[in-house]
């Protein structure tokens, strides 16, 4: 099997080892999942599916053969839990009062609420919101702000940023699963390499000197092309990849220099994924935050930007325009949300439970020479899996069976980049559970 049959984005749907793992269903969960692959159009990360999920609750996926999985995946909206109690009452009492949407031209309290809600608890500065359904179209209007705010129509972003899949979204995420054989996609987009450190192509220990070199990139564009628009990224990547606060300083500065809006994209990093709310919080202040995922407490579709105030001069144009832009019933969940990260102190417990998890992880390190890098801040951790430490050869197939072996113990997580093991589970768990998760990987790396 060769790498090119995995995706940055997952693990893909087609190899060997998941068609294998498919002949252990059997009776209706088998008959499911060839209904699905029936009526579905088939794609690369999704259809045909790896198992039917009988219910979601808590960190915890369950599937019709009475298997239960701890989940580190949970396509980012399980910060608060799958089946979180406080939002599935919010959401139960918007549609007992019989709001649970407004047509456009009203408002209602619910998104009121949420959109103060959000300006109190966002970094200072941060105090204007717009909501769309989905992280997609809210990267749209962040990146039409910009463009409108600043008169120019150029972008800089990151290869392999995955932003989503409209066209806007796909072209300044830089994925090639997401862009070859549409055509052109949207002018204006340039794009660079994000700091990676322990894969920098310079063979490089020191970060400033990493950083430089990176940063250079976006100098050399930005000195040619003076009509960009902004600069997108994710403020720490869903890898995840962590950059310095020296980065991070230093492109804000090219973008106050050059008239350029600093978008951060959140949809993955923020609320509370990486001990802080904002992920931002760990860097600066963006000129604009994108929310999704999680938002919705994982039970409806939600997200949506928060802008400063200097920015709102946009009267005589729409850069949103969604129907559910006021979904009085997302807002609800999404208010629901953010009162119940406040209130069981998720930021907290994801801060001091990520740094254990993570002290963890570094035995494993120690233990196994399959394991060449940790990475990651809060719950939002990765384990990189390579055949070599010198030449950081990534274990493709290793990292598969991996997955599988570990499914059969009952953890659940996502491969990124083919070998990168993204662990990510739901900020609600305890102590156990992160031992659980060190434990299995043992366990698993045990039997590699």
């Amino acid at each position: 099997m060769t790498p090119t049959t995995y995706i940055q984005q997952g693990d893909a749907n087609q190899t060997e080892n998941r068609l294998d793992y498919f002949q252990h269903h059997e009776g209706e969960t088998r008959h499911w999942i060839e209904e699905d692959a029936r009526y579905f159009l088939h794609q690369a990360l999704s259809t045909p599916v790896m198992n039917v999920a009988s219910r979601t609750e808590g960190a915890y996926v369950y599937d019709m053969q009475g298997n239960k999985y701890l989940d580190l995946h949970g396509n980012g909206v399980h910060n608060v839990g799958f089946s979180n109690p406080a939002a599935i009452a919010a959401v139960q009492r918007q549609l007992e009062e019989q709001l649970a949407f407004t047509p456009r031209r009203y408002t209602n309290i619910p998104a009121i609420q949420l959109a103060k809600k959000l300006a109190r608890l966002a970094p200072e500065g941060l105090d204007r919101v717009l909501f769309c359904p989905g992280g997609s179209e809210a990267v749209e209007m962040a990146v039409i702000l910009a463009k409108q705010v600043t008169g120019k129509w150029k972008t800089i972003s990151f290869w392999d940023n995955y932003h989503g899949t409209t066209y806007q979204a796909a072209t300044i995420g830089g994925t090639e699963h997401f862009m070859v054989g549409q055509g052109p996609m949207v002018p204006g987009a340039f794009h660079v390499e994000f700091p990676n450190y322990y894969r920098n192509p310079w063979g490089l220990e020191d970060k400033e000197a990493i950083d430089e070199l990176y940063l250079r990139q976006i100098e050399v564009i930005v000195q040619r092309h003076p009509d960009i628009a902004c600069i997108v990224g994710t403020a720490i990547t869903s890898t995840p990849v962590v950059p310095t606060t020296n980065y991070w300083l230093r492109v804000q500065d090219i973008c106050r220099k050059h008239d350029a809006l600093l978008i951060f994209d959140e949809i993955v990093c923020g609320l509370g994924r990486s001990g802080r709310l904002f992920a931002c919080e760990h860097y600066l202040t963006p000129d604009v935050v994108v929310l999704g995922k999680s938002l919705g407490g994982g039970l409806v579709p939600f997200a949506g930007i928060i802008t400063h105030d200097k920015y709102n001069v946009l009267q005589h144009r729409s850069i949103g325009h969604f129907t559910h832009e006021k979904n009085p019933l997302c807002s609800a969940a999404a208010l629901a949300t953010l009162e119940y990260i406040e209130q069981h102190q998720l930021v907290e417990n994801a801060a001091q439970l990520g740094d254990y998890l993570k002290e963890r992880l570094l035995e494993l390190k120690e233990a196994f020479p399959i394991i060449g890098h940790i990475e990651g801040r809060g719950l939002h951790l990765a384990v990189d899996l390579v055949k070599d430490r010198q030449t950081k050869e990534r274990a493709f197939e290793a990292a598969e069976k991996a997955m599988y072996e570990s499914m059969k113990r009952g953890l659940a997580f996502k491969l990124i980049d083919g070998n990168v093991i993204a662990i990510r589970p739901a900020l609600i768990i305890n102590k156990a559970e992160a031992d659980f998760i060190a434990d299995t990987l043992r366990e698993v790396f045990q039997n590699l």
